[in-house]
């Protein structure tokens, strides 16, 4: 079969390219895979650097801004005599009481400017646990002023910040977790596919019993069983272990049907009588056939992973306060008031849905250019 190319050059050399060289001509033509690469790429890079991007401490709170609505920004600054500037600029808003319900509520005030700095000096704070830094993405250019571009919650915390923080841990935890079930599934199902026999019926039947369990129930009872008085780091890593010790089935299943195929191919049986050890022909020669089908689980598994998470937390049954992630937040937002007076307090589950349909579509265009000779015609 011969591949889709765009370029002459690539045409002249599509035989003898590699297996990662032509995946990526293949990739490279899938636009949509494409853009939720760099969304992907900028979900975890703020994630990692959630420090900087986060404008104020995620925990600080403020009794005068509680529910404070979102604030628009703004990047032409005009002066009174009409002259005009480009500077970035939120509008102040003030607080207000009625005088009959005593219900307080923030009314936009004309004469309130509140400017912006990139890259401006703010408190120093530890990036990652790493280094100290004293700059952020965005901040207010004077000392002491407070903006919201997302609102604040119930305590008068900055949304904006309480989102980046929980990106580490959201995604973070599709990651390992993720890691931990790839190990199970491949070493598991393909030592189930290469040797069969007793090997191959016990190993099935274990990942049968674990496939009949409902899901949502196992993870509830798992989680509901730890103790509630683990460290917020602790909480993390079982659930994440919970998680991957349930996800592992459906891969090493894929893994193990393929290596029962290929196990009596003409280039397996070449490698065993040239003398291969068997560790060699299943990570030499076999795994690499199924790079689509990994690619595929991975990707698709990871915003599984990322979702069961934020269901957790969101029943509470998961990671908990102080611990920030989409679920915790989610959870913060499931009473009326939140629904009718700060719907913004809904904008992780927004979050939750850009990364999910990201990776969803990323490994889409990885899976299809994971087998580019199956691209004839295009």
């Amino acid at each position: 079969m011969s591949v889709a190319v765009t370029d002459p050059r690539e045409h002249r050399t599509a035989e003898q390219a590699s297996q990662w060289k032509l995946m990526w001509w293949a990739f490279r033509r899938h636009r949509l895979a494409r853009w939720s690469l760099y969304i992907v790429v900028a979900l975890y890079a703020i994630g990692a650097l959630a420090e900087f991007f986060s404008p104020f401490d995620p925990d600080a709170a403020s009794a005068r801004d509680v529910f404070h609505p979102p604030q628009a920004i703004n990047f032409i600054d005009t002066a009174p005599d009409g002259s005009w500037t480009i500077r970035p600029w939120v509008q102040g808003h003030r607080l207000v009481r009625d005088r009959f319900t005593l219900e307080q509520s923030f009314v936009v005030d004309p004469n309130r400017k509140i400017y912006l700095s990139f890259f401006g000096k703010a408190e120093p704070v530890k990036l990652a646990g790493l280094f100290t830094i004293e700059r952020r993405f965005l901040t207010a250019a004077e000392q002491g002023e407070r903006f919201f571009l997302f609102g604040a919650d119930r305590l008068g915390r900055d949304m904006l910040s309480r989102v980046i923080h929980g990106t580490r841990i959201s995604l973070s935890i599709g990651l390992v977790g993720v890691a931990m079930s790839l190990v199970l599934g491949l070493l598991l199902g393909g030592i189930s596919g290469y040797y069969g026999g007793t090997v191959d019926m016990a190993i099935q039947r274990v990942i049968e019993f674990i496939l009949s369990l409902p899901t949502i129930p196992i993870w509830l009872g798992l989680t509901a069983a730890l103790p509630q008085d683990w460290s917020p780091l602790t909480r993390y890593f079982a659930i994440t272990i919970i998680l991957s010790l349930v996800t592992w089935t459906e891969l090493a299943r894929v893994v193990r049907g393929r290596f029962l195929a290929l196990r009596g191919e003409d280039f397996v049986t070449a490698a065993r009588l040239d003398g291969c050890s068997q560790a060699r022909i299943i990570f030499r020669h076999m795994l690499p056939s199924l790079a689509s089908h990994v690619i595929a689980s991975i990707t698709l598994a990871v915003p599984l992973m990322i979702l069961a998470e934020t269901s957790l937390s969101f029943l509470g049954l998961g990671l908990q306060p102080p611990t920030i992630s989409w679920g915790v937040l989610l959870k913060e937002a499931q009473n009326i008031r939140s629904i009718a007076q700060a719907p913004w307090l809904f904008i992780p589950g927004g979050a939750v849905c850009l990364a999910v349909l990201a990776l969803n579509f990323l490994g889409d265009g990885l899976r299809d250019a994971a087998d580019p000779y199956a691209q004839d015609g295009r």
